[in-house]
């Protein structure tokens, strides 16, 4: 979890590949309608995030069901939106990828491909409510990689 630029998607589709577990990458259950809003650089009301974390939820609930481990990517920025995921799994591990504006804007500027645009990165930051349950494993972003996969292997004992 954490803010889009944080390196979520890449740690996450690393992690998966090293430990071989299925990896779901949440932005693509965002509906077209929210993507076009975030790539006209328009923050997205809870109202229009409801359906991409209910059906996210539900992807959750289904791995858990097949007793698939799964690494998911999303961005999980308000802690309702950790209870949903959670109430999907009670079992759900959250990594928190802790990036500073700075840093996320960098990466965004040079990141291409993605629908997400950078000029929402504030909207983000700003509706981030850090996680201070114990549960959490809270990683500096601006870590390498290799660094990162470490510290969440040694943390979840894989």
């Amino acid at each position: 979890m954490g803010a889009a630029g944080a390196g979520k998607t890449t740690v996450g589709r690393a992690l998966a590949v090293e430990l071989g577990w299925r990896f779901i990458e949440g932005d693509d259950y965002h509906p077209a309608s929210n993507v076009a809003k975030m790539q006209a650089g328009v923050p997205l009301t809870d109202e229009e995030r409801a359906p991409w974390l209910a059906a996210l939820a539900q992807a959750v609930a289904r791995a858990f069901d097949r007793r698939e481990h799964t690494v998911v990517t999303c961005s999980a920025l308000k802690e309702r939106d950790r209870l949903a995921l959670r109430d999907a799994c009670r079992q759900i591990r959250f990594v928190y990828l802790k990036a500073d504006e700075r840093l996320l804007e960098d990466r965004l500027s040079r990141r291409g491909g993605h629908f997400f645009n950078p000029a929402l990165v504030r909207s983000q930051l700003a509706a981030l409510e850090e996680p201070d349950d114990q549960v959490t494993i809270r990683i500096d972003a601006a870590l390498p990689p290799e660094q990162i996969l470490a510290t969440i292997r040694r943390e979840l004992g894989v």
